[in-house]
Protein backbone atom coordinates (compact mmCIF):
# COMPACT_ATOMS: atom_id res chain seq x y z
CA UNK A 1 0.00 0.00 0.00
CA UNK A 2 1.26 3.10 -0.85
CA UNK A 3 1.97 5.46 2.57
CA UNK A 4 0.72 8.26 1.08
CA UNK A 5 -2.21 6.95 -0.08
CA UNK A 6 -5.46 8.99 1.75
CA UNK A 7 -7.56 6.95 4.97
CA UNK A 8 -10.81 7.29 2.59
CA UNK A 9 -8.82 6.17 -0.84
CA UNK A 10 -8.19 2.28 0.64
CA UNK A 11 -10.58 -0.38 1.05
CA UNK A 12 -12.90 0.24 4.10
CA UNK A 13 -15.07 -3.18 4.14
CA UNK A 14 -12.81 -4.80 6.53
CA UNK A 15 -10.68 -2.89 9.87
CA UNK A 16 -8.65 -6.14 10.30
CA UNK A 17 -7.53 -5.87 6.74
CA UNK A 18 -6.17 -2.46 7.42
CA UNK A 19 -4.73 -2.64 10.32
CA UNK A 20 -3.06 -5.99 8.99
CA UNK A 21 -1.49 -3.46 6.11
CA UNK A 22 -0.27 -0.62 8.41
CA UNK A 23 0.92 -3.25 10.89
CA UNK A 24 2.91 -5.42 8.51
CA UNK A 25 4.31 -1.73 7.08
CA UNK A 26 5.15 -0.86 11.16
CA UNK A 27 7.06 -4.18 11.10
CA UNK A 28 8.84 -3.02 8.42
CA UNK A 29 10.09 0.48 9.06
CA UNK A 30 9.27 1.02 13.40
CA UNK A 31 12.83 0.88 14.52
CA UNK A 32 11.46 -0.21 18.15
CA UNK A 33 8.35 -2.76 19.18
CA UNK A 34 6.02 -2.21 16.58
CA UNK A 35 3.63 -4.53 18.72
CA UNK A 36 4.17 -1.83 21.67
CA UNK A 37 0.04 -0.53 22.27
CA UNK A 38 -0.97 1.36 24.99
CA UNK A 39 -3.96 -0.63 27.27
CA UNK A 40 -6.26 1.83 29.04
CA UNK A 41 -8.49 0.16 31.50
CA UNK A 42 -10.99 1.07 34.01
CA UNK A 43 -12.07 -0.05 37.75
CA UNK A 44 -15.35 -1.03 37.53
CA UNK A 45 -16.50 2.94 39.25
CA UNK A 46 -14.65 4.10 35.81
CA UNK A 47 -11.28 5.61 37.30
CA UNK A 48 -9.05 4.85 34.19
CA UNK A 49 -5.59 3.78 33.97
CA UNK A 50 -3.17 3.41 30.59
CA UNK A 51 0.18 1.61 30.26
CA UNK A 52 2.00 -0.07 27.51
CA UNK A 53 1.77 -3.89 26.71
CA UNK A 54 3.22 -5.45 23.68
CA UNK A 55 0.26 -7.57 21.49
CA UNK A 56 1.56 -11.09 20.74
CA UNK A 57 -1.37 -12.19 18.56
CA UNK A 58 -4.33 -10.61 16.67
CA UNK A 59 -6.86 -12.19 14.06
CA UNK A 60 -10.70 -12.59 13.50
CA UNK A 61 -10.74 -13.12 16.87
CA UNK A 62 -9.61 -10.37 18.54
CA UNK A 63 -5.97 -8.90 19.67
CA UNK A 64 -4.19 -10.82 22.31
CA UNK A 65 -1.87 -9.89 25.46
CA UNK A 66 -0.24 -11.71 28.30
CA UNK A 67 -0.37 -10.51 32.03
CA UNK A 68 -0.42 -11.12 35.51
CA UNK A 69 -4.02 -10.91 36.62
CA UNK A 70 -3.21 -9.86 39.98
CA UNK A 71 -1.48 -6.75 38.66
CA UNK A 72 -3.51 -3.49 38.66
CA UNK A 73 -4.60 -4.02 34.63
CA UNK A 74 -5.65 -7.61 35.04
CA UNK A 75 -8.37 -6.90 38.12
CA UNK A 76 -9.18 -4.16 36.33
CA UNK A 77 -9.81 -6.06 33.26
CA UNK A 78 -11.57 -8.79 35.48
CA UNK A 79 -13.66 -6.54 37.15
CA UNK A 80 -14.78 -4.33 34.32
CA UNK A 81 -13.97 -6.44 31.16
CA UNK A 82 -13.63 -3.85 28.62
CA UNK A 83 -10.33 -1.60 27.14
CA UNK A 84 -9.16 0.49 25.01
CA UNK A 85 -6.07 0.51 22.63
CA UNK A 86 -3.78 2.63 20.23
CA UNK A 87 -1.04 1.84 18.45
CA UNK A 88 1.16 4.56 17.39
CA UNK A 89 4.13 4.36 15.14
CA UNK A 90 5.70 7.55 15.16
CA UNK A 91 8.46 6.63 12.28
CA UNK A 92 4.85 6.53 9.88
CA UNK A 93 3.13 8.93 11.56
CA UNK A 94 0.10 6.85 11.83
CA UNK A 95 -2.37 5.39 14.51
CA UNK A 96 -4.98 3.31 15.26
CA UNK A 97 -7.60 3.24 17.91
CA UNK A 98 -9.43 0.08 18.86
CA UNK A 99 -12.37 -0.46 21.42
CA UNK A 100 -13.78 -3.63 22.66
CA UNK A 101 -14.58 -6.61 24.88
CA UNK A 102 -11.97 -8.26 27.30
CA UNK A 103 -12.16 -12.30 27.21
CA UNK A 104 -9.54 -14.29 29.18
CA UNK A 105 -7.68 -16.58 26.92
CA UNK A 106 -7.92 -20.12 27.35
CA UNK A 107 -5.42 -22.28 29.67
CA UNK A 108 -3.93 -24.08 26.72
CA UNK A 109 -3.39 -20.79 24.94
CA UNK A 110 -1.80 -19.10 28.33
CA UNK A 111 0.34 -22.22 28.58
CA UNK A 112 1.78 -22.48 25.25
CA UNK A 113 2.64 -19.00 24.99
CA UNK A 114 4.20 -18.95 28.37
CA UNK A 115 6.16 -22.37 27.20
CA UNK A 116 7.82 -19.83 24.57
CA UNK A 117 8.61 -17.08 26.52
CA UNK A 118 12.41 -17.39 27.61
CA UNK A 119 13.44 -18.81 30.52
CA UNK A 120 14.35 -15.82 32.76
CA UNK A 121 11.47 -14.42 31.91
CA UNK A 122 9.26 -16.99 32.97
CA UNK A 123 11.58 -17.04 35.82
CA UNK A 124 10.80 -13.12 36.52
CA UNK A 125 6.93 -13.95 36.13
CA UNK A 126 6.94 -16.53 39.00
CA UNK A 127 9.10 -13.98 41.53
CA UNK A 128 7.16 -10.92 40.66
CA UNK A 129 3.87 -9.93 42.73
CA UNK A 130 3.67 -7.53 39.79
CA UNK A 131 1.97 -3.76 40.68
CA UNK A 132 2.29 -4.66 44.79
CA UNK A 133 4.73 -2.77 46.82
CA UNK A 134 8.24 -3.82 46.75
CA UNK A 135 10.48 -2.69 49.79
CA UNK A 136 13.66 -2.94 48.01
CA UNK A 137 15.27 -3.85 44.68
CA UNK A 138 17.54 -6.43 46.55
CA UNK A 139 14.15 -7.97 47.67
CA UNK A 140 13.23 -8.63 44.14
CA UNK A 141 16.66 -10.11 43.05
CA UNK A 142 16.35 -12.31 46.21
CA UNK A 143 12.93 -13.35 45.00
CA UNK A 144 14.84 -14.52 41.69
CA UNK A 145 17.73 -16.17 42.66
CA UNK A 146 15.10 -18.36 45.16
CA UNK A 147 13.13 -18.89 42.00
CA UNK A 148 15.89 -19.63 39.99
CA UNK A 149 17.64 -22.20 42.16
CA UNK A 150 13.89 -24.40 42.57
CA UNK A 151 13.86 -24.76 38.82
CA UNK A 152 17.70 -25.09 38.02
CA UNK A 153 16.33 -28.13 35.55
CA UNK A 154 13.24 -29.09 33.54
CA UNK A 155 9.83 -27.05 32.72
CA UNK A 156 8.92 -23.74 34.30
CA UNK A 157 5.38 -24.00 35.56
CA UNK A 158 3.75 -21.35 34.57
CA UNK A 159 1.67 -19.51 37.30
CA UNK A 160 -1.99 -19.85 38.42
CA UNK A 161 -2.37 -16.15 38.01
CA UNK A 162 -0.33 -15.60 34.64
CA UNK A 163 -2.59 -15.63 31.77
CA UNK A 164 -3.90 -13.60 28.83
CA UNK A 165 -6.23 -11.46 27.32
CA UNK A 166 -7.98 -10.81 24.31
CA UNK A 167 -9.95 -7.61 23.29
CA UNK A 168 -12.80 -8.07 21.15
CA UNK A 169 -12.90 -5.21 18.91
CA UNK A 170 -16.24 -3.09 18.42
CA UNK A 171 -14.74 -0.24 16.87
CA UNK A 172 -11.37 0.83 15.22
CA UNK A 173 -10.13 4.61 14.29
CA UNK A 174 -7.54 5.05 11.86
CA UNK A 175 -5.53 8.19 11.76
CA UNK A 176 -3.01 9.23 9.33
CA UNK A 177 -0.91 12.69 9.42
CA UNK A 178 -1.30 15.49 6.89
CA UNK A 179 0.33 19.09 6.16
CA UNK A 180 -1.03 21.86 8.23
CA UNK A 181 -3.00 19.22 10.50
CA UNK A 182 -5.63 18.07 8.28
CA UNK A 183 -5.18 14.84 9.38
CA UNK A 184 -7.51 12.56 8.14
CA UNK A 185 -9.39 9.55 10.04
CA UNK A 186 -11.79 7.11 9.56
CA UNK A 187 -13.84 4.90 12.38
CA UNK A 188 -15.30 1.40 12.09
CA UNK A 189 -18.22 0.50 14.21
CA UNK A 190 -19.82 -3.28 14.44
CA UNK A 191 -23.13 -2.67 13.74
CA UNK A 192 -25.99 -4.92 15.22
CA UNK A 193 -25.96 -7.63 12.68
CA UNK A 194 -22.54 -8.24 12.75
CA UNK A 195 -21.56 -6.00 9.92
CA UNK A 196 -18.65 -3.37 10.21
CA UNK A 197 -20.15 0.29 8.80
CA UNK A 198 -17.60 3.13 8.16
CA UNK A 199 -17.13 6.84 8.17
CA UNK A 200 -15.06 9.64 8.05
CA UNK A 201 -14.43 11.62 10.84
CA UNK A 202 -12.80 15.80 11.37
CA UNK A 203 -9.24 15.76 12.54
Amino acid sequence: MDEQQSADAIPVASPLQLFAEWFALAKEREPNDPDAVALATATPDAAPSVRMVLMKDYGPEGFVFYTNAQSRKGEELLANPQAAMLFHWKSLRRQIRIEGRIKEVDPATADAYFASRSRDSQLGALASDQSRPLSSRAEFLGRIAKVTAQHLVGRVPRPPHWTGFRLVPHAFEFWMDRPFRLHERRRFELDGTGNWTSGLLYP
